[in-house]
């Protein structure tokens, strides 16, 4: 009791910040495994995406009530990304992701370094004039690749489209924000009918780490909706950061 308890913690404290930036997943899928080492490396990764799943669903829900969204232009990153998201899943008893690492934390330090170089990237809304063509290319490539990375792999998805949605896009922090949530739901939808169907899922840890991360959820949006784009883009640095220390350190061990 002491255990789901003290995960209970953890995935509120998972869901404030994945709320903000993404990233929840350093602290919540941790803590799963020193708390619940009894589970399998599946029932893990299972139990935790579920949990993951409603707390990004109450932060979408938020962001979709404040902000306002595109659905004609996120619909085809939408599709790409759930589809990458199932692909993904599907993947993960064939491939073996230690051989993704070095990549992940070379495109995490570069996606750094931009971010701190461009002092006013993400703050405002820019333009980008795309033409549909471009933009399709632009949507599907982003919502394929980091869907497909997000049924593989996972930590750092949001932070990922995120950024994908400030550089390419034009969006601000708090946009890209808005939008990589909607993009996180669906991702997770897909890789959870995987694990369903495969009944991986514990529910008895599942449902009480998940409404503990859904409040953190809804304190992290309320905080980002609060604060806007400059707070977030601090954020996001330092949630970038605490993913290439994590994912260096799994590495090399």
């Amino acid at each position: 009791m002491l255990t789901l308890l003290a995960l209970c913690c953890f995935a509120f404290l998972a869901g404030f910040i994945d709320a903000m930036v993404g990233g929840g997943g350093l602290i919540q899928l941790p803590a799963f495994f020193i708390l619940q080492p009894h589970l399998s490396l599946v029932q893990t990764l299972a139990t935790n995406k579920t949990a993951s799943f409603f707390g990004t669903s109450v932060s979408a829900y938020r962001y979709i009530k404040r902000v306002d969204i595109d659905w004609n232009h996120l619909t085809p990153a939408i599709v790409a990304a759930g589809i990458g998201s199932f692909s993904g899943a599907l993947l993960v008893s064939f491939i073996h992701k230690e051989q993704f690492m070095p990549f992940i934390i070379c495109v995490l330090i570069l996606v750094l370094v931009y971010t701190m170089l461009k002092k006013e990237l993400g703050l405002h809304h820019v333009d980008k004039s795309l033409s549909r063509n471009r933009y399709l290319l632009y949507a599907i490539g982003t919502g394929g690749i980091i869907g497909i990375y997000d049924g593989l792999i996972g930590p750092g998805t949001g932070s990922f489209l995120i950024f994908a949605f400030v550089v390419l896009f034009g969006y601000n922090f708090l946009h890209a924000s808005a939008n990589a949530k909607v993009i996180n739901v669906v991702t997770n939808i897909a890789a959870l009918l995987f694990f369903l169907f495969k009944g991986n899922i514990i529910w008895s840890i599942a449902l009480p780490v998940g409404a503990a991360n859904m409040l953190g959820s809804y304190a992290g949006s309320h905080v980002a909706l609060k604060k806007g784009s400059s707070f977030i883009r601090l954020f996001f640095i330092l949630v970038v950061l605490a993913l290439i220390a994590k994912l260096g350190y799994d590495y090399m061990l």
